[in-house]
């Protein structure tokens, strides 16, 4: 269902930034057995998946540390994060998948009756594994950018990186929608001066009620609905 927490004219909208891991993929799986692997690489017991679920969203560093209790040693830190990284490059597309409608969703946006849209897509995972992703998947004709969480020296909430990408597309904030499924993506949005989306099927929707979202959708396709609505 559509949820509107702040009116806007969807219309209006000429550049949409999409956040990735829990809005344009289901990354669950991957990045839960990565940790867990990084974990039993170090002698320490796995964890349960729904509690590492609610540690994405920072960025793979913030990931492994609070895997590992946010200890003291940056030591421990850093070898923790080599591993985990090292075995995500190989094992992130094992079950990795875009959440169903993705792909239609973002076509029917890109172009609505002749009206074109830019899209983006700006997430705390590293720019490296999240390209390769979007690759694999058939997503990245549809981004004219993709950033992660090492492209800047600041990660979301941070505005950087959505301001960098307003400056490249040429496009001012009351034009762009941030879409996330947290609240570090709304708060992105916000700190940038954007609209904002929030998706309730991924990772962490029960912090949208932290910084509600100007509108929520339940499903990918009532992104394309959000967008019709205006349709001339």
């Amino acid at each position: 269902m559509i949820q509107f927490n702040r009116p806007f004219d969807p219309h209006k909208i000429k550049l949409l930034i999409f956040d990735l891991d829990g809005t344009l993929i289901d990354s669950r799986l991957d990045l839960i057995h990565s940790v867990n692997a990084m974990l039993q690489h170090l002698g320490r017991p796995e964890l349960p998946g729904d509690r590492i679920a609610s540690y994405i969203g920072d960025g793979a560093p913030t990931l492994v540390r609070r895997a590992l209790g946010d200890p003291s040693d940056e030591h421990l830190v850093n070898e923790a994060l080599e591993h985990f990284l090292a075995y995500y490059r190989i094992h992130k597309l094992d079950h990795t998948h875009a959440y169903d409608g993705i792909q239609p969703m973002l076509a029917a946006i890109r172009s609505t009756n002749g009206f074109s849209r830019q899209m983006a897509v700006l997430t705390n995972k590293p720019v490296g594994p999240s390209r390769a992703i979007i690759d694999a998947l058939g997503l990245a004709e549809f981004f004219t950018h993709v950033y992660g969480g090492n492209s800047f020296p600041t990660k979301k909430p941070d505005p950087q990186g959505a301001q960098t990408i307003l400056q490249e597309t040429k496009n001012r904030p009351d034009e762009t929608l941030m879409v996330g499924d947290s609240s570090v993506d709304v708060i992105t949005g916000r700190n940038a001066g954007l609209w904002t989306c929030g998706v309730t099927y991924g990772f962490a929707p029960h912090t949208l009620r932290e910084a509600p979202p100007d509108v929520s959708i339940d499903k990918p396709h009532e992104l394309t609905e959000l967008f019709a609505l205006s349709e001339p």
